[in-house]
């Protein structure tokens, strides 16, 4: 499985969601991709969730690398 990863620290909380959605778009089926973020991206996966199709919500992690770094890897389907 392939792995795409984006921190997204450092871009406006307001222009996260849209380049995430892009990026994982951009995936071919069986890739997966993984976001840095300085808090848990728990509100991101129930959007997921509930707008894409192609998201593999069963095999989604989250890790607490650091008390504001969370890596989480979406998966598609």
């Amino acid at each position: 499985m392939a792995d795409t990863t984006l921190d997204v620290r450092d871009i406006p909380p307001s222009k996260r969601h849209p380049k995430i959605h892009a990026a994982f778009e951009d995936l071919d089926s069986g890739e997966a991709l993984t976001i840095i973020n300085d808090h848990n991206p728990k509100p991101l996966f129930y959007e997921m969730q509930a707008e894409v199709d192609a998201f593999d919500e069963e095999a989604y992690e989250v890790d607490q690398r650091e008390p504001n770094e969370f890596a989480a890897t979406f998966p598609k389907k």
